[in-house]
């Protein structure tokens, strides 16, 4: 481990080189070997910092920002040394690589020390949200990736989200969800996720209720998406039915989401259950409020809002999705009796 060290701060490039190749190795899967050689952080991006101004200078940077990614992943120590070592700068100027696999190291490597909140400062700082923005747009599909993630990680801070707005993000995330093949992918359900924090902004209900089947591609989330996606999803039209019903309950009704929300109400998360619910009585023609003892069960939520619904094919498979949702939940409380009285005999 030492020799390792050494070699890093060795005037000679190749070795150098070598020895951020072989920690890289090291480190792949072992977090004893990446506690052991936390000490290599400052040397190796040293290396990164001098990578654009020597020979060999992108074998270089790719070498270190590898290196550094494997010490980083699953260690919040190695993470905020890395930071504050002064790794950011040029991370920063790597996400802005003509080189493609040098973007996708720096992009990958930011997305790592994002994880930790105690860096997310430090990174917001750098400015990187134009850079990720771009990069959603014209990037390789895993730098696509790991650029959505990040921002997702940074939007738990409320400037980032400005910033992101500033761009005008809706179109380029809805063209990422309608991209991905499985609904239920990793990039349509941070998608979603994002799409859900920038609805809460007037700009970001008013992007998306404007895009030509920008609705559509949220309930298609709804339908087919992960279970977090499906939570992100309704989420996002909740929180634009609730900022104004009136101005968004029948565009969200035209494009049939009462089928995907009657599926949550029964298989969802428990957020899931409760948002698809809380949508679904925003979603009724009637606005006034019942006393809690008269509360009304799902059923006659939806067919207050099936007797509101124009398109017969839509209103007919949200008649059946009502009758196979009373068949599940019959089924489930003769299973809950059953295991009962298992246990009472």
């Amino acid at each position: 481990m030492e020799s390792l060290a050494e070699r890093l701060e060795s005037g000679d490039v190749a070795e150098r080189i070598g020895a951020a190749k072989e920690i890289r190795r090291l480190t792949r899967s072992s977090p004893e070997h990446r506690r052991a050689l936390s000490s290599a952080v400052g040397p190796l991006v040293q290396l990164l910092c001098c990578a654009s101004s020597i020979e060999d200078g992108e074998e270089a940077a790719a070498a270190a920002m590898l290196a550094l990614l494997n010490l980083a992943v699953k260690d919040d120590q190695n993470k905020i040394a890395i930071v504050e070592a002064g790794s950011l700068d040029p991370i920063i100027h790597y996400l802005q690589s003509t080189n493609p696999n040098l973007q996708e190291y720096a992009a990958a490597l930011l997305l790592t020390l994002s994880a930790s909140s105690h860096n997310k400062p430090a990174i917001s700082a750098s400015g990187p949200i134009p850079l990720l923005f771009q990069i959603l747009k014209d990037g390789t599909k895993q730098a696509k990736t790991d650029s959505l993630m990040s921002l997702y990680n940074l939007s738990t801070l409320s400037q980032n989200l400005l910033s992101l707005l500033s761009l005008h993000p809706i179109p380029p995330l809805l063209t990422l969800i309608r991209s991905c093949r499985r609904k239920s992918s990793k990039i349509a359900e941070k998608s979603c996720a994002l799409l859900e924090s920038l609805v809460a902004f007037d700009e970001g209900r008013t992007a998306l209720i404007g895009e030509d089947g920008g609705v559509l591609t949220v309930v298609e989330v709804i339908e087919e998406g992960s279970l977090l996606g499906k939570e992100y999803a309704v989420g996002t039209i909740l929180t634009m039915c609730e900022s104004n019903r009136d101005k968004y309950r029948e565009a969200i009704l035209k494009e049939g989401v009462i089928p995907g929300l009657l599926e949550l109400t029964v298989q969802g998360t428990p957020k899931s259950r409760t948002k698809a619910r809380r949508l679904l009585e925003l979603l009724r023609n009637s606005t006034y409020n019942r006393p809690r003892l008269e509360a009304d069960t799902i059923e006659n939520i939806v067919s207050d809002v099936v007797s509101q619904m124009d398109g017969q094919d839509c209103a007919d498979k949200a008649r059946r999705m009502v009758a196979e949702m009373v068949r599940v939940s019959m089924e489930r409380s003769l299973r809950h009796l059953k295991h009962r009285a298992f246990y009472v005999n």
